[in-house]
């Protein structure tokens, strides 16, 4: 016989994921009020209608609160090197994928001007604790992709190049967000900033390609 989740299960993973949405919601709105460092956790919980203990079940550190939205895009360059075509390099993947992340104005390329956007980019690169825990992540995203290149290039376990392959792609990927969201504050539109935002991330991956073209596409 099967053994296959009940409609128990299905309802009780529903009503969970809604909390969590509704803690980040209520965070993220009284973040933007109010300031990262202003807005206590037990001010969120209330607004949430949680308990304290509740919401450090779904969010055990303020930072996380936050960043909530990013956390879909962690190791996200590790997949994009594993999920690639067999004969496609893997510089060339991820450059395919930062495109159609411009494409398509994803909030973690910097290049989305809806006000909601671009206040809460703002807000995770005002605030000291936000910035350090985005270290944080980029740490494990340079774990992530030293193992995928690792693995692309069947490098032996003590090759230096992976891991520095890793750090170069990641903080290309950092620079030009970081690029796009300050001319968007600026005042300029997305639509006006794609041009230069697409230019210069073929520039960054072709400065790349040519240190690392050898070993990587």
């Amino acid at each position: 016989m099967e053994n296959r989740p009940g409609p128990t299960g299905g309802l009780r993973e529903l009503k969970k994921a809604r909390t969590r949405q509704a803690i980040s919601d209520a965070a993220i709105t009284l973040f933007l009020r109010h300031g990262f460092d202003q807005v206590p956790v037990a001010e969120i919980a209330a607004a949430a209608e949680v308990s304290k203990p509740t919401l450090f079940r779904y969010f055990p550190t303020k930072e996380d609160l936050a960043l909530h939205r990013f956390a879909d895009h962690e190791g996200e360059f590790a997949r994009v090197v594993r999920d690639r075509p067999a004969d496609q390099a893997p510089l060339t993947a991820l450059h395919r994928h930062c495109s159609a992340g411009l494409d398509a104005r994803d909030p973690v390329t910097g290049l989305n001007d809806t006000p909601e956007v671009l206040a809460y980019l703002a807000l995770l690169y005002s605030a000291p604790g936000l910035v350090a825990r985005l270290a944080e992540y980029t740490v494990r995203d340079q774990e992530a992709l030293t193992g995928a290149l690792r693995e692309a290039s069947s490098a032996a376990p003590d090759d230096l190049l992976p891991r520095l392959a890793a750090a170069q792609i990641i903080s290309v990927r950092q620079v030009v967000a970081l690029a796009n969201w300050r001319k968007l504050s600026d005042g300029r539109s997305a639509h006006d900033v794609y041009p230069e935002a697409v230019a210069e991330l073929d520039q960054a991956f072709g400065l790349l390609g040519r240190g690392l073209a050898a070993h990587y596409g």
